[in-house]
């Protein structure tokens, strides 16, 4: 499976704003399905693949991909291993492809977020080890 992040396009095949059924048909059948209704009065569908270390997050009421949670080291970032690196070397990384706006916040469940919002992207870190890659559109 391509792995490759195409900033706020999707991940290799999967496209953001793909119908959950083309994800389906793309991926198979989910390990792990779960529906969530929030306050705005918007579901969305958590298709969980675990071998692959993916999770897909399809939002509305003809649930569309809106955000993949990416814990695989085979996933790329502008041709880089990102879980091979550190978090200096992935800041320098998106800093060199023009993604200079950045946030860093200490979780509550003790992880560090390092977040490019102009590409919405986000990294975790659990003290210097990339632990996952999340990306919306």
């Amino acid at each position: 499976m391509d792995l490759t992040v195409k900033i706020k396009k999707g991940l290799g095949d999967l496209e953001f704003g793909m119908p959950v059924e083309d994800v389906v048909k793309l991926m198979g059948t989910a390990d792990e399905v779960e529906n969530i209704d929030n306050a705005a009065d918007e579901s969305t569908t958590v298709l969980r693949y675990n071998d692959e270390g993916l999770t897909l997050f399809c939002e509305g009421d003809n649930p569309i991909l809106a955000c993949i949670d990416v814990c695989n080291e085979d996933c790329t970032l502008f041709g880089e291993h990102v879980f091979e690196m550190d978090e200096r070397e992935i800041v320098a990384l998106m800093v060199k492809n023009k993604f200079t706006e950045q946030d860093v916040d200490e979780e509550d469940w003790g992880e560090r977020r390092v977040s490019f919002p102009e590409g919405n992207i986000d990294f975790y870190f659990d003290d210097t080890e990339l632990m996952s890659v999340i990306i919306g559109q």
